[in-house]
This record gives structure tokens, sequence and C-alpha cells, in this order.
């Protein structure tokens, strides 16, 4: 796991690319290194997790020196990249395996790749920059492209903060004020938007070639072109087949030179997780794994006691962190800053805790991100097929009527009820996240401003999906990318520490994105299948109780000791400054929470974070 940059038709680049890795320093504190030539510079800040060695540090050049890469991530199948293309190497590295199977290939290997990376690669003969990203996103990437008389200029980087390390790039950034109404909306920006109309993040399942100033994208691998006409109906089988890929997924990212754990919070996915990779590693290695929870004293968010419970049941070696007001306190000026853009979800905080705690033990983990987009574990999906009933649509406006009588709770709902249908979609995830509505969102803003149509745009696919797997399908595309992924990134890496995903292998993906939909949930029961297979190797006593969720008391915060961020972000002089959203609008959203309409909190997170992130970043 690392940092990556590069710099195509700038000056000076060498030095730039130096101060790109400075910025990156957390992302690789192991190694650094720069790479030039012509008009192109690379820069690598390495975490050395597979071959410790100095031979592996990047830039990585072949054997002739005419190609040089740098790459971020860890491919898990390289072992058997390396036999199928009969590669000879000189290290124990996935980097080596990868470029000398490019070279041997080129561009086709990306989809035999299964992990998770950012990767270019240059070609001297051709003067040719290529770039990919890993099929589900899982590694972040930024660029930039201008377009200049002369001749264009390219940069990108692992993160959007050390874009900003370029003179050239920093002076010319604009706010993307649709970047502002989707952010508001959603509490993240998706891609390919960033908060900057001049920096754009690189799709996923693409790769993409520079060369003469130019940019040429092709897509190698799409969720829903993997949608088949069929689905998988037999429990038996699919119960089997899920199992198998289970634990074939771990198995392959448990290769590791460094110690590592698991994230562990209690719940299915992390706990299925946590069981399959102890249950793998006392077979190998007769040893415990670590495990790492995080709790709160608010005992309404506190799941400490079930992590602890599902670790003394697997037998790991338990870590347990008890948050405070004053640990978010503390961490806020690095949380705001460490995430390059406006980003609302609360659960950065205890995730940033909990890759603290983690990296005083351990250098690699793996997490259970993914169980409920994938096998339906939300809410959102049964709204989705609520709200997509012919009825409901029809009588939506006087069911919400209604409904906005009634109390808090009420009051919620008859916001999901008030959609516009061609909206749909991101409107149930953002009402049952608590941000604000698109209409909310007109009354707000000083500059009206519509949300971005590809959003909420259909799929292509080649059979009729349910209304709940249209929303799952978006949730992989964006919630999932664009913010679930980016936590755990952003959060990992400045502790300087990996994260492996093994539920999104993507042949896990594609099982699910085939699997019959009451597979996925049966009566009330979500993740159905999911936790058929848990049971295999964890009692399901240990998980009756509601789903609960990786949260922070925000509410009680926001009304105890954070309420400063409210005083200091969201007074008058503070919001005009700014200028993106209307103090009349604002005033009238905290006067409602003063007089009792709490589950307001989340709006008023996003208006903090958003006005302290501009006051930090003014252009």
């Amino acid at each position: 796991m690392c940092g990556i940059n590069g710099l195509v038709n700038f000056r000076s680049g060498n030095k730039l690319v130096e101060a790109m890795n400075e910025r990156l320093h957390h992302r690789g504190p192991d190694a650094s290194g720069v790479f030039s030539h012509n008009n192109t510079n690379l820069g690598h800040t390495r975490l050395s997790i597979i071959d410790l060695s100095s031979h592996a540090n990047q830039p990585f050049l072949s054997d002739d020196e005419n190609y040089a890469m740098v790459y971020n991530g860890e491919v898990y199948n390289y072992q058997e990249i390396k036999i199928k293309y009969d590669l000879n190497c000189r290290t124990s590295s996935d980097t080596e395996v990868i470029l000398k199977a490019f070279i041997k290939v080129g561009p086709a290997i990306f989809d035999e790749l299964n992990g998770m990376f950012a990767v270019a690669i240059y070609n001297k003969q051709t003067d040719e920059l290529l770039i990919a990203r890993d099929k589900i996103g899982i590694k972040p990437l930024f660029y930039y492209l201008s377009e200049n008389k002369n001749s264009n200029s390219f940069a990108f980087a692992s993160e959007l903060n050390a874009l900003k390390a370029v003179p050239e790039v920093a002076k010319n950034l604009t706010i993307n004020h649709e970047s502002v109404t989707a952010f508001l909306h959603l509490g993240y920006i998706p891609g390919p938007l960033s908060i900057y109309n001049q920096i754009q993040k690189f799709p996923s399942g693409s790769y993409a070639k520079f060369k003469k100033g130019k940019l040429e994208f092709h897509e190698y691998w799409n969720g829903a072109k993997k949608v088949k006409p069929t689905i998988l109906s037999d429990e038996k089988e699919a119960t089997l087949e899920l199992d198998r890929l289970l634990n074939d997924s771990i198995r392959l990212r448990l290769q590791s030179d460094v110690p590592f754990g698991t994230f562990l919070s209690g719940g299915i996915d992390s706990s299925l997780v946590t069981a399959i990779a102890q249950k793998q590693n006392k077979k190998y290695n007769n040893e415990k794994i670590n495990s790492f929870s995080i709790g709160f004293q608010e005992k309404s968010k506190n799941e400490a006691e079930f992590a602890k419970a599902v670790a003394d049941q697997i037998g790991t070696k338990h870590h347990e962190f008890i948050v405070k007001e004053q640990n978010a306190m503390d961490l806020l000026p690095s949380m705001f800053s460490a995430y390059g853009e406006p980003y609302a979800d609360s659960s950065a905080i205890p995730t940033l805790l909990v890759s603290e705690l983690a990296r005083k033990e351990v250098k690699m983990t793996l997490s259970g991100d993914g169980g409920d987009e994938l096998f339906h574990g939300y809410g959102f999906y049964n709204w989705a097929q609520r709200l997509n009933k012919p009825l409901v649509q029809t009588f939506k406006k006087p069911i919400a009527s209604a409904l906005k009588q009634g109390n808090n709770r009420m009051k919620r709902a008859a916001e999901l009820f008030s959609f516009q249908k061609q909206e749909l979609k991101s409107h149930i995830f953002s009402q049952e996240q608590y941000y604000f509505s698109i209409a909310e969102i007109q009354d707000l803003l000083v500059e009206k401003v519509t949300l971005p149509t590809f959003i909420n745009s259909e799929a292509t696919v080649s059979r009729k999906l349910t209304a709940a797997e249209k929303q799952s399908l978006f949730d992989i595309q964006f919630y999932l990318k664009d913010e679930l992924l980016v936590k755990v990134d952003v959060a990992t890496m400045q502790n300087s520490l990996e994260d492996r995903v093994p539920l999104l292998d993507s042949r896990i993906v594609e099982f699910a994105l085939n699997l019959d939909p009451s597979l996925k949930v049966k009566g009330k029961n979500q993740k159905y299948l999911l936790k058929k297979v848990l049971y295999n190797y964890l009692p399901a006593s240990l998980f009756d109780r509601p789903k609960q969720g990786f949260s922070i008391p925000l509410l009680q915060w926001l009304k105890g000791d954070l309420k400063y961020l409210i005083e200091d972000h969201l007074n008058k002089p503070s919001v005009e400054a700014v200028g993106l959203v209307k103090w009349e609008s604002v005033q009238a959203i905290l006067s409602r929470f003063n007089h009792g309409e709490t589950y307001l909190y989340t709006r008023i997170w996003s208006l903090i974070v958003l006005h302290q992130w501009m006051k930090s970043n003014p252009i």
C-alpha cells in the first residue's frame, strides 16, 4: 500500500513530484522515490507489506529500463499470474509481476488482477503514460488535465491534497457548485466529481492512456454489465458457493510479510471475515490474530461488548478502545483536513481512532466493508421496494402531509415520501441518512444548482431488476466507492495502515449481483445468505439484536461539547462570508433543531463540514 503521483508537461516536474511525495508520506513512510524522463515524472511513497526489501521499492523499472511503474494497492493472485505467464522475477513482490504481465499482454491484464490498485506505467519508447484503477474503486486516484494552446499538462495523485502541491494546479482551482449540491444531498461528493471543477476522480474499472496531450479512457470492468439474464436461486448451492468464495478471498488476503489483524465491530460482516481469517490463520500458523474494536461511553451507541463476545468465541487477541467526546474534539482538525474535500460521514472519527489503535500492533487489517450493499443489509432497500409501488407513488403527497403532523420519526418518514421519481434512488439514500432533500437544497443555496443527472441514471442491464436491486447497484456505484471506501482508505492511510476488503473480491461482487433477491432478504431477515454462512462459524445467538451501524453519538455531542462547531461555523458572518447558502435558511434549520426536531442533526453536521472546509481552503 502506498501513495502515487505523477506529472506530464510541467516545468520543474521532478521537484514538484518530490513535493507531492511529501504530502503522501503518511501513505508510505517506509521509502520514497522519483522517476523522470523527458517531460514525465512519477513519484511514489511506500508502505512495505509484501517483499520488504529495497529491491521492491518504486518507481519500479523493467529489466530493460524501458518501462517505469508506480503502484498503490495489493494484487492477491499475483503468484497465479506469475505462473500463468511464466514470468521470471527478481523480487517476490506483486509489483514486478504486474509490470511484467502488462509488458507481456498489455491492458488486458487489469481484468485478471484480483485486488485493489491504482497504477501508472510509463513507456519510454512510445512516450505514453497509462493509468488504471481497480474494478470496484477501492484505491483512490485523482487527476488534473489542463488544456493549453501549446501542450496539455496532466497530473495525478492518490490524494487531492497532493495535487494542490503543484502551483499550476492550485492557482487554477475553482469550486464546483454541482459538487456542493451533491454533497449536501449525499454527505459526500460522487465521482467523477471532486470539490473542484479542474480535478476529477479517476473512474473505477478503467484505464486511460495519456499521449501527445490527449487522455483516452477505456472501461475494462463494469458491475452493471456483469448482471446476467438468469439468477442463482438454489439456496444450498448458493450457500456452498458463497462460503467457498469467502474462504478463498480471505486466504488470498492473508498474504503478508508484516503483522496483521481485523476490524471487528461485532456485526455480521466483520464477524464473518474475522471468524474465517482466524480459522485459516490457526490452520497455517497456529496463532491468534489481532482484532480491534471501538466503543462509546454512551450505551445506546456502544457495541464493544458484542465485538468482545465474538472475539471471545473465535479466540482472537482482542483490543478495545472506548471513545470519549474529548477524543473526537482532539481529532477534528486532522479529520477535516485529511479527506481533502467536504466529507460528512461522522463515523470517520471512530474509523480514524480504530485505525490508530490497530497501527500500534499491526501494519495490515481486514475489514467487512461491502456486505450491506451486496446482500441488502440497509433500510434503503425496504424503502426502494415500498416507494416504487404505483399506489404509493399516486398517494405520496397526502401520505407525506399526514406524516408531517406526527412526531419526529413520522416527520422523517414524511421526507421519504416527498420525492420526484427521477431522483428516487439518491432521495432514498439522502433521507435515510438524514441529509438534505433536493427540494430543501434549492431553498438553501444562494446559487441554485441542480443535482447532476448521472447520479440517478438507470444502468443498462441484461434482466429486469427489482427496486431493491437497483438501489443496491446505486450504492455499489456511488455510496460504497465514493463514501465508505474513501472513509476507510483515508483513515487507515493517515495511520500508515493497509486495509483489505475480502467481501469486495470481484468474484463475490459478481456472485451477489446475480443472486436471487429472496436469498438476500427473507421476510424481515436481511442479509439472509450471508448470515447463513456466518452461522457455520459462530452461533446465531451472538447476533440476535437490531442492526446498529458504526456511528458516533453525534446528536448528543452536538448538544454538548461539540456545540461550539455550530457557534463557530454557522453564525451569520461565517455563513455569509462563505456565500454558498442563505443565512435565513440556516437560521431556520437551527431553530427547528433547537425546538425539538433533533433528526436534523446530520443536516447541521454537513453544513458545519462544508463551512469549515471552505474557510480552511480559500480560493
